[in-house]
């Protein structure tokens, strides 16, 4: 089987590109102050969880809301978006956005 210098030069220029985006990392800003979570218990779990797809401020700016519309977004987030959240997360999560940031 004899392969065209072309094909050869294409699998070249495929694997220098994917070694030249191994090479490469993307430093993002730190959120802004008011985007910092209050702190709390399942802080830390829902910061880990939902910065994989969003920054912390999306979280603050969300209208204030009860453990049941919490819950409802959360939910949204997982079966809808995608999120990878285990069940034990997401009720760590919901119940941290209820105290830190359920109806006043």
């Amino acid at each position: 089987m004899r392969h065209s210098p072309a094909l050869a030069l294409f699998l070249v220029l495929i694997a220098a590109t994917v070694a030249t985006a191994a090479d490469k990392t993307i430093t993002m800003p730190a959120d802004d102050t008011y985007a910092a979570l209050r702190p709390g218990p399942g802080a830390e779990t829902a910061r880990q969880q939902c910065v994989a797809c969003h920054s912390t401020d999306y979280i603050v700016m969300q209208p204030r809301g009860t453990a049941k519309q919490w819950e409802s977004v959360v939910t949204k987030m997982v079966k809808v978006f995608g999120a990878p959240v285990s069940e034990q997360d997401a009720k760590t999560i919901v119940e941290y956005l209820a105290t830190q940031y359920g109806s006043q």
